[in-house]
């Protein structure tokens, strides 16, 4: 999820932002969506997305942003069925097994056959919006040898420093994580604390890593292989780019749910299907920096077309990290913190 990589510094998980339209003009029903800050930042897809869609609906869109899809998640737990939600979008695969636990949500009942992911993903709960793969990107000017596997990354030059996102508070750090766990399996532990070495901080979330990383306080980030997309589209510079790893990368597919109590049910609904059309496919690629997950009406920048192509998808079920999760957090603590 991304959607603005400069100067996009997001400070404390559970900061709220709202973002509602002017005084509704005819509009007699408001769609409430709990997402993540940066979709609905002024740079993101929300403002578009709100747009376009209040001019179907004859109602009034407002947006409530946490920090990040894991932040979200926490959010609706403590809320519970008092949660004045309809809809929750920004959620990832990883955390929908243990969202449906949860029993909040509902089942869709939205056709998805326009859905296309990597590996495929088909859920009665959750529709797919978009998806990326987890990436180290690098500043070519400050780093002449990016690493060009894990195995690199993890044995690499400790002074060569990389920031990366709390697997407890965000999607790309719990991404990370299950992308480690994939390759290492039960060698996680020990290629955790030979990374330690080399990472300069762990932040919240993906804004505040990349906004260091956009500043200069670290040559390499872990973010997603459509990152270098932004660069190269709205500064024209080629001098971000994502390292391919030999062993694959991590996918995201980044879905959204109805809630079972939600006061708009049919509107939220009727939303839930608007995301798959071009009015909010569109959005995407030049707004959020990730892959559209349904058919756009215009083509994909060129720029996307130079970005990294993995050669191997790692994915694990949502069943599979809802069983683990916790103790795989618990497994990346203990690393972190071994002398």
């Amino acid at each position: 999820m991304i959607s603005v990589l400069s100067g996009c510094t997001h400070l404390g998980v559970a900061a709220i932002a709202v973002l509602s339209s002017v005084p509704a003009l005819a509009a007699d029903k408001t769609l409430t969506i709990y997402t993540y800050e940066s979709f609905i930042s002024e740079w993101g897809p929300g403002p578009k997305v709100k747009e376009a869609f209040e001019k179907t609906c004859e109602c009034q869109v407002d947006f409530v942003g946490v920090a990040d899809g894991v932040a979200l998640l926490t959010r609706l737990k403590l809320e519970g069925d008092a949660s004045k939600a309809d809809l929750v979008l920004g959620l990832d695969t990883n955390l929908v097994a243990e969202a449906k636990q949860t029993g909040f949500f509902d089942v869709h009942g939205v056709d998805t056959s326009a859905v296309k992911v990597p590996g495929g993903f088909s859920d009665d709960t959750f529709i797919p919006y978009d998806y990326g793969h987890f990436a180290v990107v690098y500043d070519t000017q400050a780093l002449k040898t990016p690493p060009k596997s894990m195995k690199e990354l993890v044995e690499g030059d400790p002074s060569q420093k990389i920031v990366i996102e709390d697997p407890r508070t965000s999607t790309p750090g719990l991404g990370l994580l299950l992308w480690v766990k994939s390759i290492y399996g039960d060698e996680a532990p020990a290629a955790w604390q030979k990374l330690k070495g080399r990472i300069l901080t762990v932040t919240p979330g993906w804004s505040e890593a990349y906004g260091l990383f956009t500043k200069g306080e670290v040559p390499m980030v872990l973010s997603y292989t459509t990152s270098p997309a932004y660069h190269m589209v709205a500064e024209e510079t080629e001098r971000y780019q994502a390292a391919a790893f030999s062993e694959g990368h991590y996918i995201q597919i980044e879905v959204a749910g109805l809630l079972k109590n939600a006061p708009e049910k049919d509107l939220a609904r009727k939303f839930l299907k608007f995301m798959l059309s071009p009015g909010f496919q569109n959005t995407i690629p030049t707004n959020n920096w990730m892959m559209p997950a349904a058919p756009t009406s215009e083509p994909l920048p060129e720029a996307f077309g130079k970005l990294v192509s993995p050669s191997k998808t790692f994915l694990m079920s949502p069943e599979e990290v809802a069983a683990n999760r916790k103790a795989w957090i618990d497994e990346w603590l203990a690393a972190m913190t071994l002398k």
